[in-house]
């Protein structure tokens, strides 16, 4: 039997030589002088070969240690050599199936459904926060400790609502992982009171008529730059997000029919929204076109035409007319909508919260929401309108108009003589 003396004294020849242990473990002397540790047995009548290491990494005990599990893998119906395969393949996939690695997978995916920009750098700035604690586990290996972990992270610096997100993001990576085969269980799938719930603040937002009124006024008195005055001007009648507003394109607009079609990649649910547009609206946007017509967006950057609006114009000039971020801002223009539309009993509920473009969190009422109320909105926007024009001049809340009893609006001949610029 060998010894550690024997193997460590023994010196290279010019053709690698065996060196015999006991119950077919020996080690290989090779030429330029490194010693390897095998195992000769025999498995379904042939004889093999397994490599259990190198000396001195793989010490004498340890290579006894191997040789004995190969034997009784042997004495079990089972090839050394297989086994060793196999564990190497697994070693390997898991290797290639790292969260990094099926994240940023999963992230082109998310790309190639095109979601919206802004929705994938939240995915990518949440990724970068997790990957310094996940990035190299294999997604096997992790476990709900070892998400909480990142998402103590964010929960540590206060921002419970990012940890949040985190979490949901952690889930949809885990999940396609399910969905590719690479995994069985989601260790994010349980995590729901394990970190701190947000705090939960809602959007400044005015939502009384007298003072909506007052907010009117001052916006009809608003003096900047051409476009930032239109875009404020416009904001509160068709109470999209902030970010649809600013991405408008002229292409976008349905000159003969007085509608503007926003695409579902530009809408935060993925679901393409229709805006009837009020006569009021119509004559903002013909007084537009001499501004910026010529371009892809109504309401471009300052710095560069193929570039839309700064996210924080509108915003910016309602600072300017006094109103403190946690009075007023751009996307509370639709809470203000909500809540007067709502006030004055006139219009179907649904009819307004798909003008809102709100999904319901009740699947069997997201089914009937699919009805579009198209007739419905048509006179709500323009009712909406005459309701802004009526409390900015200080006069009564309307309880009725030519909307509401059914007159559509339309862009009359202006449009339709410049349909034909709008698509040249």
């Amino acid at each position: 039997m060998l010894t550690h003396i024997r193997i460590a004294s023994a010196k290279p020849a010019p053709k690698p030589y065996n060196l015999a242990d006991a119950d077919g473990l020996f080690v290989t002397v090779q030429t330029n002088g490194s010693k390897l540790w095998r195992f000769r047995y025999r498995f379904v009548g042939r004889q093999k070969t397994l490599h259990l290491g190198q000396w001195p990494s793989v010490s004498l005990a340890d290579a006894r240690t191997r040789r004995d599990e190969a034997r009784r893998n042997v004495a079990a119906g089972l090839d050394p050599a297989q086994l060793k395969k196999k564990a190497r393949d697994v070693a390997k996939i898991a290797a290639a199936n790292t969260f990094r690695a099926i994240a940023e997978e999963w992230y082109r995916k998310c790309e190639d459904e095109a979601l919206a920009p802004i929705t994938l750098r939240k995915i990518r700035w949440l990724l970068d926060i997790a990957y310094p604690t996940l990035a190299t586990m294999p997604v096997t290996d992790i476990t709900p400790p070892d998400c909480i972990a990142a998402l103590r992270k964010l929960e540590g610096a206060g921002r419970r609502e990012s940890a949040r997100r985190m979490r949901s993001v952690l889930g949809r990576v885990f999940r396609y992982a399910i969905h590719t085969g690479r995994l069985k269980d989601n260790p994010a799938g349980d995590l729901r009171g394990a970190i701190a719930a947000p705090i939960v603040t809602h959007i400044a937002a005015i939502t009384k008529a007298e003072e909506a009124g007052a907010l009117m006024r001052r916006i009809e008195h608003y003096t900047g730059h051409a476009i930032t005055v239109i875009a404020l001007q416009v904001s509160p009648h068709v109470f999209v997000r902030p970010g649809e507003l600013r991405r408008w394109a002229w292409e976008e607009i349905n000159w003969e029919q007085a509608y503007w079609d926003i695409p579902e990649e530009k809408m935060k649910r993925r679901i393409p929204l229709r805006v009837p547009l009020s006569r009021q609206v119509q004559a903002k946007i013909l007084q537009l076109w001499e501004i910026t017509g010529g371009g892809k967006y109504l309401f471009p950057s300052f710095r560069s035409a193929l570039r839309p609006m700064s996210e924080n114009t509108i915003n910016a000039a309602l600072r300017a007319l006094g109103y403190a971020q946690d009075e007023m801002t751009a996307h509370g223009f639709r809470s203000m909508a909500d809540s007067l539309l709502n006030e004055t009993g006139l219009f179907n509920p649904d009819a307004i919260e798909r003008q809102l473009a709100h999904q319901d969190k009740n699947s069997v009422r997201r089914i009937y929401m699919r009805a579009e109320f198209w007739a419905e909105r048509v006179r709500m926007m323009q009712f909406w309108s005459d309701y802004l024009e009526q409390l900015c001049d200080d006069l009564p809340p309307v309880r009725s108009s030519a909307a509401a009893q059914g007159t559509r609006p339309t862009f009359g001949p202006g449009p339709s003589s410049m349909a034909h610029l709008a698509h040249d």
